[in-house]
């Protein structure tokens, strides 16, 4: 089956995924005269911000940050109504950019791609999907998200119990109202973090189920004035400039002196400031804060007195200081009254780590020394982050190899933008690049003009295919895995190492060299005609 005015013709570019990275996709590709269709497992645009509809779901990057650049009309005529926005209004945002920039019309929506082979004989690819669409195209963009598959644990007894189930990363989109109920979170990574002070309001009796502590910041979370909006608007070029030199996507650089350096008042003053920043900030304090263990026990112990100073009962500080990670290892989360919500007399906290989950029954969950009845049950349990979407694609190239074998023993780009044996193959934002460490839209927007602009000089010079060679992924793994072994990163058993999905290779998947200097190094590899990709020229059927 296919849509009444889906054309099966030869196409140019499929883009999988109508999250911020395929919207500016297919709009940077549709402008440079190529014919592009994309399809969307959700039913409208969004990716991330479609499906993550949970209580509290707000982003850690300031609204004016997190939105494209390509587009002075666009960042002039949006306003933004918070300096943190929350899912709504990015929801909104999105789809307003789809609906200015005509993007819709090229999307085919709840539609998963099942597969995609490449064809050596006439070097295209040929994709198909659940919904029976079977196209072939030149390129194939990858803009499938970092963290757009959820992980459900393999807890025994998950599917026996008799209340309602919900996951974070699928949140009903009429939203869900736990009044006068029993609820049980389990995980506080961001999801649960922010989620928990919303359900609290409303639940009869809270219980966070909690594994592994992790470090929160308030977002200190303001709304925005129309002063404060036309201060930023015109001096929008500016930030802009200072967000791509930035390591993180944003107009703010850390002190570059180590924080062993200053003297404690200045040391307290600037992790003070930061603290009002709120959020992930935090971890860029100072320049050596997350390379030396030193300098993060100054971070560390400024974030501990904050967490006991709101939080009344200090056993119950104890759990929720984490000491098992140096502080910004595990991304920090950003919330609003997380530590606070458990001082009300509804919320408790279940250490894990003393007493594991043994099962799930009927009424609610059992752990090793309790039974807890409940209602209702939220897996805040995260994401299979960066390579989870991919995997659930049956991706094969040259010689029928599939991605899945490719990357058995973890991801293997070349500037996390290509993949040896996977021609005309791309992905955006994902392992190799800077990714999750960045501000993923202006990142998106690097990685898809970097796209294009290939694209465009293999038409130029009458060029078939593209790829990294086997030496350059292995240039480039080495590259990542040294710059990651020079910080504390590998020590934390983070998302960003694959750690929470059991079987996945352990390797701490993003470039961790900051987004000013991959760009440059991206840019300086295009300007060498592609240095470390194999081009090739053949007759295509």
């Amino acid at each position: 089956m296919t849509d009444p005015d889906f054309s099966t013709a030869p196409l140019d570019v499929v883009v999988i995924g109508a999250g911020a990275a395929g919207l500016y996709a297919m709009h940077r590709l549709r402008s440079q005269g190529l014919s592009v269709r994309g399809f969307e497992a959700g039913s409208g645009v969004g990716g991330t911000w479609y499906f993550n509809r949970y209580p509290g779901a707000r982003c850690d990057v300031e609204s004016f940050d997190y939105s494209y650049s390509f587009s002075e009309e666009l960042q002039q005529h949006w306003d933004w109504s918070e300096k943190y926005a929350a899912q709504p209004e990015i929801l909104a945002y999105l789809d307003h950019v789809a609906e200015r920039f005509d993007l819709r019309s090229d999307f085919t929506f709840d539609t998963r791609v099942e597969s995609a082979h490449f064809d050596e004989e006439t070097a295209r690819w040929r994709v198909r999907t659940d919904g029976g669409h079977d196209v072939t195209a030149r390129f194939v963009v990858c803009a499938t998200g970092s963290l757009s598959t959820a992980n459900i644990p393999n807890i025994e007894g998950r599917e026996s119990f008799a209340g309602e189930v919900f996951h974070t990363g699928f949140w009903p989109h009429e939203g869900v109202d736990f009044t006068g109920k029993r609820v049980g979170v389990i995980g506080t990574g961001s999801s649960g973090i922010q989620s928990v002070p919303l359900i609290a309001e409303q639940a009869e009796q809270l219980y966070v189920f909690q594994r592994s502590a992790n470090y929160s910041v308030p977002a200190r979370n303001t709304p925005l004035d129309d002063a404060r909006r036309v201060e930023i608007k015109a001096g929008y070029a500016e930030r802009r400039a200072l967000s791509k030199r930035s390591g993180g996507g944003s107009p703010f650089v850390s002190d570059p002196r180590s924080a062993l350096e200053v003297s404690e008042a200045e040391r307290t003053a600037a992790y003070e400031e930061r603290w009002k920043l709120g959020g992930v900030l935090f971890a860029k304090t100072f320049a050596d804060q997350t390379s030396r263990l030193e300098a993060n026990e100054t971070a560390r112990q400024f974030a501990e007195a904050k967490i006991r100073a709101v939080v009344e009962d200090q056993s119950v500080a104890d759990l929720l200081i984490p000491n098992d990670h140096p502080i910004g290892t595990k991304r920090i989360v950003t919330d609003t009254d997380y530590y606070q919500s458990y001082n009300r007399d509804n919320v408790g906290l279940v250490n894990l780590k003393k007493a594991p989950i043994e099962e799930i029954d009927a009424t609610g969950i059992r752990t090793a020394d309790a039974h807890y009845e409940l209602d209702a049950l939220v897996f805040a349990t995260g994401f299979d982050a960066m390579t989870g979407a991919l995997d659930r694609i049956d991706i094969r190239g040259r010689g029928s190899e599939a991605l899945r074998e490719n990357w058995n023993a973890g991801p293997r780009t070349y500037l996390g933008l290509g993949i040896n044996g996977f021609p005309n193959l791309f992905i955006v934002t994902g392992p190799g690049s800077p990714s999750v460490l960045t501000n993923m839209i202006l990142a998106a927007e690097q990685h898809v003009d970097w796209i294009a602009d290939a694209i465009a000089y293999l038409d130029a010079n009458e060029l078939t295919t593209i790829e990294p060679s086997a030496e350059a992924v292995e240039g480039w793994l080495e590259e990542c895995s040294r710059r990651a072994s020079a910080t504390l990163f590998p020590s934390a058993n983070s998302w960003y190492m694959g750690a929470n999905i059991p079987g996945k290779p352990r390797i701490f998947m993003p470039f961790i060299g900051g987004f000013g200097v991959y760009s440059d190094i991206c840019a300086d590899v295009a300007s060498d005609g592609y240095r470390g990709f194999e081009t090739t020229s053949v007759v295509r059927a």
